[in-house]
């Protein structure tokens, strides 16, 4: 395992003209609200190594192999990886492979996962004992490092066997687009706007405590971030929702921060939020649903894609009920789609 600054140095010389890298990430994210990265392992076609993000002094020489623009990121189930790094680095990557992604495109299962996929293609039993281990414990046990490594050590094979299977079926292209979403700054920033879709029981609230209820979510989310803490450990869903009824009241300390928060977002003072679509469809919405789903049906056996690939029901309830920014009305999907989406008028 890399420890210090000297030793990284010498691992990214050693793969300097490496261009394809296979990466995974140890953290720990319990009791904050950011992501403590432990780890970083990378397998090249001539190297693997574990990264001990704890005791390296200067992560620069590695941000700056990482976040090259040739450097290719093959990584599965890549978004909380990306996160991590993120946080740190306060960059993105430029090129990335995603093999969750890639098997799904290929009728796996959607959230296939590491251990199954290198099982399928390389049959390969990968152990499982220490996936909830503390990873800021030092020293490491020597068998949690495997453990580690074991994560990037297959997934070059993966690639290249799902890359080539992917040009066969023609869908590498959509496979790049979709990753190429993982890059989208907006997935790692907190959206304050946006907090009361954390909010679990808001479509049974009357519509006249919505508003507080999303301002007490923006406040919650603010406050998590500003103490680093799970939003959940500032306020539960359950107290959230007692506050914007009137069930229970602020404290006088928490009803001072939350004035003062939205005297500084005078934005959310008007806030509205729509959440039709978490209401109970209509007879006729219930139809539309169903042969939307038997043309989805239609156009995932002609493509070989599992149909959630292409539009899950929520997306088609949100397209009945006019929003036309669901997802299979852009790119590869509605490329395929839009003949049929005409006839369906």
């Amino acid at each position: 395992m890399i420890q210090t600054d000297q030793q990284l140095r010498d691992f990214l010389a050693s793969i300097k003209s490496q261009t394809h890298l296979a990466i995974d990430t140890e953290f720990k994210r319990v009791d904050t609200y950011y992501p403590i990265l432990c780890l970083v392992q990378i397998a090249t076609q001539s190297n693997t190594d574990c990264i001990d993000i704890l005791a390296i002094e200067d992560l620069e020489p590695l941000f700056d192999k990482l976040y090259q623009q040739d450097s290719v990121w093959i990584v599965h189930s890549a978004r909380q990886d990306i996160e991590a790094l993120y946080y740190l680095s306060n960059r993105l990557p430029h090129q990335l492979f995603d093999t969750q992604i890639a098997a799904h495109f290929l009728n796996h299962p959607a959230q296939i996962s590491y251990q199954k996929i290198t099982e399928i293609l390389q049959g390969v039993l990968l152990d499982k004992a220490y996936t909830r281990l503390d990873w800021t414990t030092r020293p490491l046990p020597e068998e949690a490092i495997e453990y580690a490594l074991d994560d990037v050590l297959y997934l070059l094979k993966n690639y290249v066997q799902l890359f080539d299977q992917l040009i066969i079926e023609q869908k590498l292209d959509w496979l790049m687009a979709d990753g190429h979403d993982l890059s989208n700054i907006d997935l790692y920033l907190p959206n304050l706007d946006q907090a009361w879709q954390k909010i679990k029981g808001l479509s049974k609230l009357p519509k006249s405590t919505h508003q507080k209820a999303a301002q007490l979510a923006a406040w919650r989310e603010s406050q998590a971030v500003n103490k680093n803490k799970p939003r959940k450990w500032i306020m539960t869903d359950e107290q959230l929702i007692d506050y914007s009824t009137n069930k229970a009241k602020l404290s006088d300390k928490a009803k001072a921060s939350f004035n003062e928060f939205l005297s500084q977002h005078s934005n959310l003072v008007e806030t509205r939020i729509e959440i039709g679509s978490h209401q109970p469809p209509t007879k006729s919405e219930k139809q539309q649903k169903n042969q939307l789903q038997k043309l989805i049906q239609k156009i995932a056996v002609q493509y070989n894609l599992d149909e959630t690939l292409i539009a899950n029901g929520k997306a088609l309830m949100k397209y009945i009920r006019g929003d036309q920014s669901v997802k299979f009305l852009s790119g590869w999907r509605h490329h395929i789609l839009k003949e049929e989406l005409e006839n369906a008028k």
